[in-house]
């Protein structure tokens, strides 16, 4: 049976410059192949120690059991800082349960329903651009994959469409901040006290400015329609008018544009990842591409939009559920031991760096069977309930799961459903596709695949 595309691990043991080397080009690659079958393993630097975690009663307990006493690490926040200030992915502690206390009831179940034409219409829109590349030609899917959920996002967060001039000038420049942002950043390898200086890149910086520069504005209008009795009754203005049920405040200009941020990095970039890697599956085994099809044929009629369509796109929702066990967006999150911890008999010091890795844990030996292969099948089964229930969380777990993970699982079968019933995917022959890693999961050099339309119009 021919597997998904996986990247090689590192052979043996590398010295720590040699693991930064290969952590900057891959995160995925960086990494030797034993954590596929340990429960715990320990990574020592001269400046802290690591333990990534597979042992699902050790991941419940960082994410569930005991949330606060594994804040998210400081040093995830080093990269990403002048991008995403102070916004509820990087904050801990009070702040952070403050943010999701105004942010949560805009993703709650009710308002999926309210949000969902929005996203119906990007995904029809999404379809119409690729008309006129669908001509056997090769196609780089994640720049169309990428285009769609930014305009899932600038829909359903602002009501305006990809074509507006300021979104589509965010979408811009976010390509350009993602060319320039390293994922490993000085501060995130050497203990730096606050004061001392990142070394940002010159354009890491100046495609952050401008990113929220243009974010402030579409901000600073939705608050002046908000205060003059016209704005759109969308995410942003939920967002903007929830107060917080504790203190009453609600966000400022100022905060609302790093949640804003944030929702874009994490909407639309992770969005467009699975998406991708959804679509090339399905290109690699047709057999399942045709099973999503005739589901998205009989199911979906784009001329009309009802929110029960999704309930009955099952095939659909298990191919995209499978993408995201084999490709999470993204692959790992790393936590602090605020105190001294002992795990699997090993003591862990305050201060120490807890890596808990979707990418390894759902593509574990001892807890998956045929982990590594492609079967949406698998969660209809013991071994794949089992799973499901211990071992897979693309969008974290506990107190801090995403909070947009209702929405993701919308939009990502959604899109998928469209796409699908719209164009037949083929792999392009000398171009196959290789995981890598940065912010997310995406193809090493892009993800190729031809198009033909499935109904010509």
């Amino acid at each position: 049976m021919t597997l998904p595309p996986k990247p090689p691990a590192r052979p043996g043991k590398v010295s720590l410059w040699r693991y930064m080397r290969l952590f900057r080009a891959d995160i995925l690659s960086a990494q030797p192949a034993h954590l596929y079958r340990a429960w715990m393993a320990e990574f020592r630097t001269p400046f802290f120690r690591s333990y990534m975690c597979n042992d699902p009663a050790l991941v419940d307990l960082v994410l569930k059991a005991r949330p606060d006493d594994f804040p998210k690490s400081d040093r995830i926040r080093e990269g990403l800082a002048p991008l995403l200030g102070n916004s509820v992915f990087v904050t801990n502690g009070e702040t952070w349960k403050r943010q999701r206390r105004i942010i949560d009831p805009a993703f709650e179940g009710g308002r999926l329903r309210d949000t969902f034409p929005a996203m119906w219409d990007a995904g029809v829109a999404a379809v119409e651009r690729l008309r006129a590349r669908a001509d056997g030609q090769p196609v780089e899917i994640e720049a169309e994959t990428s285009e769609a959920a930014a305009d899932v996002i600038f829909r359903t967060l602002f009501s305006i469409p990809i074509e507006h001039e300021v979104a589509g000038k965010v979408f811009s420049e976010f390509k350009a901040h993602q060319r320039a942002q390293p994922v490993l950043n000085l501060g995130a390898v050497l203990p730096l006290p606050h004061w001392f200086p990142r070394f940002h890149r010159r354009e890491t910086k100046r495609t952050a400015r401008r990113i929220r520069a243009l974010i402030t504005e579409l901000t600073a209008r939705r608050m002046a329609e908000i205060e003059a009795g016209r704005a759109p009754d969308d995410l942003a203005t939920k967002i903007m008018t929830t107060r917080d049920p504790v203190t009453g405040q609600t966000f400022d200009t100022a905060e609302m544009v790093d949640q804003v941020a944030i929702f874009f990095l994490a909407g639309h970039e992770t969005s467009a990842s699975a998406l991708a890697w959804a679509l090339y599956l399905l290109a690699l085994y047709p057999d399942w591409q045709d099973k999503v099809a005739e589901e998205a044929a009989r199911e979906i009629d784009p001329d009309r939009i009802y929110f029960s369509s999704l309930k009955r796109l099952k095939v659909t929702r298990d191919v995209f559920r499978e993408t995201l066990r084999l490709y999470p967006p993204v692959p790992m999150m790393v936590r602090e031991a605020a105190g001294c911890e002992h795990f699997r008999g090993r003591e862990v010091k305050p201060g120490s760096q807890v890596v808990l890795s979707p990418w390894h844990q759902q593509r574990h030996e001892r807890i998956w069977d045929n982990p590594d292969a492609f079967d949406p099948a698998r969660f209809a089964t013991e071994n794949g309930k089992q799973g499901l229930r211990t071992a897979y969380m693309p969008f974290s777990a506990g107190a801090r799961v995403c909070t947009g993970s209702g929405f993701a699982m919308a939009e990502g079968p959604l899109l998928l459903a469209l796409l699908v019933r719209a164009f037949r995917f083929e792999p392009v022959e000398g171009r196959p596709a290789m995981p890598v890693a940065h912010l997310t999961v995406r193809g090493k050099d892009g993800i190729w695949l031809r198009l033909t339309p499935r109904n010509p119009v």
